[in-house]
């Protein structure tokens, strides 16, 4: 049995969540390794349906791990809200369930002050940015000023790094309009919450070496998708963190070697939140019919999303970068009753012909797609668990994608509950 890493193929939203849920049953380990409480998923398990921010998905399946790999960064309070509301679902979380990386970084209440200040200032290009201090925390990890979650322990700590964070951030704020951070009073905040929070921190890059030399299968779940990576997105209108696979090995403290199997979770169309290109985006009567038919509103946000067609050359890009080795397809039936279907298979730009998504902010905005045109189906793809409950022409339109992105599908998912998943591949299988 091997390691699997779930990253998501276009720009998130693609359905990670229920893939990551059908896959921890088959887990012991589910880590965390990127992002912060921008990110949603939600998982519909025996109708019941949990919303998950900020905890790795397995935290509602019983005997296993959870792990937040230092990679991600961590909002201490909205942790706890969210812990707090599981558990008043009836999910157990201790440290025996729960384990949280000693290193990983904080975000504080003035990150989210100045992620909304900075975006309110932006004036015609925002960034789309969720306002919740991703962005600034991690501005403040790699600026090596950043709170972490070892130094709860010890109070000294926590305002030195405090004031190291105000003599950077009160410069910003006064130039925004904006009073000065009040040390003392986050200091206070921090203290009373870190006895709830301190007995689930550990080495945890230790726990997962331990649990590969065990023998145990480890399932490294990420948030987002590749094209909202901060160095192959569609940058600016990113995260701002990596989003690809090789972050697994980087946000758990595990060396590559023991990624074996990268599953790119794979909407049948295409979605986006927020602003940016969206070469494939469809403002018409089908678009509208995907958002609502598809339930096309963010977890985290409430946002609409945009719809389109499927893009295979952006796929087929994030397929190359994160080293995907099979896609879970998700939301097949949200194509049903459609006569025709497109595929984007290129682009033109200025007249020149594109295989890929060039990375210049001018470019992608003006690029066009070329499209190819398939036959839709009638039949209801709904619930079918297996290759035969599936029409003909929706057969072909996935065999289509497998040959424009050079990846097979794996998982075929049909509807939002766990169990309606086509298995074509088992990926924890080596």
């Amino acid at each position: 049995m091997g390691n699997v890493v779930v990253v998501g193929s276009q720009w998130g939203d693609e359905g990670k969540g229920k893939i990551v849920d059908w896959l921890s049953e088959r887990a012991d380990v589910v880590v965390r390794f990127q992002g912060g409480h921008n990110a949603g998923h939600t998982l519909v398990i025996d109708g019941a349906v949990y919303k998950l921010s900020l905890l790795p998905s397995g935290i509602v399946r019983g005997g296993k791990l959870s792990v937040i790999g230092n990679g991600v960064v961590v909002d201490p309070w909205a942790l706890l809200s969210e812990m707090e509301k599981l558990k008043r679902q009836g999910v157990e979380i201790n440290p025996d369930t729960l384990q949280i990386a000693a290193n990983a970084s904080l975000i504080l209440p003035f990150h989210g002050e100045l992620d909304a200040l900075r975006e309110d200032a932006r004036g015609g290009i925002k960034i789309g940015t969720t306002r919740r201090g991703i962005g600034p925390a991690y501005e403040d990890k790699v600026g090596r000023r950043a709170l972490r979650m070892c130094d709860l322990k010890s109070r000294a700590i926590v305002e030195a790094r405090l004031e190291s964070l105000a003599a950077h951030h009160n410069a910003l704020r006064r130039g925004l309009g904006h009073a000065e951070i009040d040390v003392a009073d986050i200091a206070n905040k921090l203290m009373e919450l870190a006895p709830k929070i301190l007995p689930f921190v550990t080495h945890t890059w230790r726990t997962l070496d331990q649990a590969q030399t065990a023998g145990k299968r480890i399932l490294f779940e990420g948030a987002q998708g590749g094209l909202l990576d901060i160095d192959h997105g569609t940058y600016p209108f990113v995260t701002s963190s990596n989003t690809i696979s090789g972050q697994a090995s980087a946000g758990s403290g595990m060396g590559p070697s023991s990624l074996d199997y990268v599953l790119g979770i794979t909407k049948a169309y295409t979605t986006r939140v927020g602003e940016g290109p969206f070469p494939s985006e469809l403002s018409d009567e089908v678009g509208q019919h995907l958002g609502e038919k598809g339930h096309e509103f963010g977890t985290v946000t409430g946002r609409s999303r945009r719809c389109g067609w499927f893009d295979a050359v952006l796929v087929r890009q994030m397929v190359k970068v994160s080293g995907i080795t099979g896609i879970a397809l998700t939301k097949l039936d949200v194509l049903d009753g459609l006569d025709e279907l497109k595929i984007c298979v290129g682009y033109t730009l200025n007249g020149e012909a594109l295989d890929y998504l060039p990375y210049g902010m001018e470019d992608q905005a003006g690029v066009e797609p070329v499209y190819e045109i398939l036959e839709g189906w009638q039949d209801t793809t709904f619930g079918a668990r297996s290759w035969a409950d599936l029409p003909a022409t929706a057969i072909k339109y996935v065999r289509r994608i497998e040959e424009l992105i050079g990846t097979p599908v794996a998982l075929l998912s049909t509807s939002p509950e766990r169990d309606d998943t086509i298995l074509v591949r088992d990926p924890f299988v080596k």
